[in-house]
This record gives structure tokens, sequence and C-alpha cells, in this order.
């Protein structure tokens, strides 16, 4: 069977608060990706969803027991072979599924373009897909409002009462620029938030990670079938 593209779902293994599993990131990445894929290829049109990678890059969470890294150098190796495989199968089409705010592909696809011309790469983040002040009260950054009820909608046997989690206050850089958005450094977590979460998660709940599950994965399978779809030399206007 002739595959039109390949979504590769990508997370991590990191602490979310008291209350989520360390998987959160894997989960939310493979159930958003087989979901958003079930829409397009209920439509004729042929995908495959990969295994999720379940390690991202974590280096300021260094410090925190059983936050595993994968340091970017080494998932572009990972990306590469991927890579170079579907591209010996006839897949020219690939889109990364990020669910790891760590993670950051763009200088990676920039490289691998090179290496494989023939190749599509892009990477979406599902989690900046939709506004989440269409569904929540609070923003969450890390394992709060959207995470918690996300998860209570697609693993509810994972997630502890919510009595249990921490309120998620975090700390912010004092750094003008930084906090503009024009300046960028990486966050010591474990100076960031007392609990490892970002974000107040008590107001969550399984209907409003519903109703956010079902708006997200309508939005990145419109993605996926429009670059499912559309030729190479099309894709500029």
């Amino acid at each position: 069977m002739a595959f039109e593209l390949a979504v590769l779902p990508w997370g991590a293994c990191e602490a979310h608060n008291y209350h989520l599993p360390y998987g959160t990131d894997i989960i939310e990445a493979e159930h958003i990706a087989a979901e958003s894929a079930r829409k397009v290829w209920d439509k004729g049109i042929k995908l495959i969803v990969l295994p999720a990678v379940p390690f991202g890059v974590n280096t300021g969470q260094f410090d925190i027991d059983m936050d595993l890294n994968m340091n970017p150098s080494t998932q572009l190796i990972v990306l590469q072979d991927i890579i170079q495989t579907l591209h010996r199968q006839d897949i020219h089409k690939l889109i990364i599924l990020n669910s790891h705010g760590g993670n950051d592909f763009k200088q990676m696809i920039r490289e691998l373009g090179l290496k494989f011309p023939s190749m599509f790469i892009s990477q979406c983040n599902w989690f900046q897909a939709i506004d989440q002040q269409l569904f929540f009260t609070t923003k969450d950054d890390h394992a709060g409002e959207m995470e918690t009820s996300l998860m209570l909608h697609l693993r509810p046997d994972l997630v502890r009462p919510l009595s249990e989690a921490g309120e998620g206050k975090g700390k912010r850089f004092r750094f003008q620029a930084i906090r503009e958005g024009w300046a960028w450094a990486e966050r010591a977590w474990s100076q960031v938030t007392d609990d490892t979460g970002v974000g107040n998660p008590k107001e969550a709940t399984a209907e409003k990670g519903e109703k956010y599950f079902n708006a997200v994965t309508d939005k990145v399978a419109q993605f996926l079938e429009e670059v499912a779809v559309t030729e190479r030399r099309d894709f500029y206007v």
C-alpha cells in the first residue's frame, strides 16, 4: 500500500505535577495523532502514523528524578534514520506531531532538507493549534487545566485525584526582554516551580478535555489532509 504521508508523534518523559503520569506527553501525542489521522483516512486518503518517540529534550530538568533527556543532537540522528527509511520506501512527506514544548525540530528540518531534497518535512505543535481560552479558565503551560482535562478524557485511570495536585504556580524570568518574547533562555525547571507544574489544574474536567480533543484533532486533521493531497509543485500560492 502506498502512503501519501507519514505522521511521527514525538513526546517526552517528564514529571507533570503530582497527579499526571510521566508519560503524559506521549499519551497525548499518540491519541491526537491517531484520531487526526483517522479523520483523514476516513476520507479515503492514505497516511500512516508511526510509533511515538517517547523521549524529548529535558536539559532544563536534569535534576528532577526520572525526567529522561534526549539531546537535540540525538534527536537529529533518530530523525535522520526515520527519514532515510521513509525516503527509501517512497514516502516523501513527513509531519512531526510535537507534544513537548522543549522539542524544537526547525534546525533539524533545515539540515535534513538539504540531505533529502525530495522530502517535505514539517513539525506542528498540537498544543498551539487552538486558543486555550475557548475551552479553559486558566492558561496551561505544563500539567495545568488543559493537559489535566485532556488526560481525564483520554486516560482517567492514570490521573490521580486533583486534591493531590499542586497549584502549578510558576515563576517567570525577571528580564524584560525575555518576558516580551524577543529574547530567550532555557528555564531551570526546579527553580521555576515547586511541584513541576506551571498552570493550575484544579478546574480541569473530562468534559472540557473531550471538547478540546475534538477541536484539536479537527484542526490537525485539516493540516494532515492538506499536506497529503497537495502536489509538491502546488505547495505555494
